[in-house]
């Protein structure tokens, strides 16, 4: 009698169990395929518990070159949103998204012509423009869930002011300081610069795979100098070498990472990051 009654109950749980099991065609909310980190973050702040967010370039992974695995193609002609950046900043991801049915968003073309600068992707590092992004993937999953719009819409607003709250600190912490020129192994901060009133010179372009050439490091070695900068900025993505060389020819100057937020990043969200690299920004001008 107890064997059949444990036998029962073990069934029982059996059956639970595998009814409660999280299935991927079960889940609630809204599908979202994003192309790289700063996407799928705000998709994940703006959606909530409403949306199940996929970021396809892995953490630690640069985007321009992420190449699409079976199962991504699939997520992304299946996905009910798609958010990428465009312009060809993700070649993979963008020819992807354009033999899909449903919608997607690219992110450039939302955005105020007069506000972008040719050539130069990285919008997502102005905190203004940042805001303009929230708005494009909020109207998105307005459009694919109606019904949860005043919940969409709340965080959006939430996510904006903190946004705001992140431009005011850029602006005052950088108000005061003895040094305006950036220096950086790749040339990914000019929206950043351009909005706080600073200047940026970068070693090896946009690119971030570029080679300088003896040249333009010998020319930013004399500016460096000329102009008293105390650091030169490399990339957790990218090989400090050029940032030590340069260092080594401008007269031993320290080197130092900002990091451009190309994919999720074990110091914290977008928000603790750009804290972050304020804080180092601040450092290398002498602000005050």
């Amino acid at each position: 009698m107890r064997r059949s009654l444990a036998a029962a109950i073990a069934a029982v749980l059996g059956m639970t169990a595998t009814g409660c099991a999280p299935d991927d065609g079960d889940r609630a909310g809204v599908d979202v395929v994003a192309g790289f980190y700063p996407l799928a973050w705000v998709a994940e702040r703006v959606g909530g518990d409403r949306v199940n967010v996929t970021d396809l370039t892995p953490a630690g992974a640069e985007p321009h070159d992420l190449e699409l695995t079976t199962r991504q193609v699939d997520d992304v002609l299946d996905a009910e949103v798609v958010v990428v950046l465009g312009d060809g900043f993700q070649p993979a991801v963008e020819d992807g998204a354009a033999r899909r049915d449903g919608p997607t968003v690219e992110v450039l073309d939302e955005l105020p012509d007069d506000a972008l600068a040719e050539g130069d992707p990285h919008v997502w590092l102005d905190p203004v423009l940042t805001q303009d992004v929230v708005r494009a993937i909020e109207d998105a999953l307005v459009n694919a869930d109606p019904v949860h719009e005043s919940a969409f819409r709340r965080n959006a607003d939430d996510l904006r002011g903190e946004l705001r709250a992140l431009d005011e600190n850029y602006r005052a912490g950088l108000a005061t300081c003895q040094r305006d020129l950036v220096v950086t192994a790749h040339d990914a901060f000019g929206y950043l610069t351009d909005r706080y009133g600073l200047r940026v010179e970068g070693v090896a372009g946009l690119s971030p795979d570029a080679e300088p050439d003896a040249r333009r490091l010998a020319e930013l070695a004399d500016l460096a100098r000329d102009e008293g900068v105390t650091t030169v900025f490399t990339e957790e993505l990218l090989s400090p070498e050029i940032a030590e060389t340069l260092a080594r020819e401008a007269g031993g100057l320290r080197t130092e990472v900002l990091n451009p937020l190309e994919s999720r990043s074990d110091r914290g969200d977008y928000l603790a990051v750009m804290a972050d690299n304020l804080a180092k920004i601040r450092a290398a001008l002498g602000c005050s």
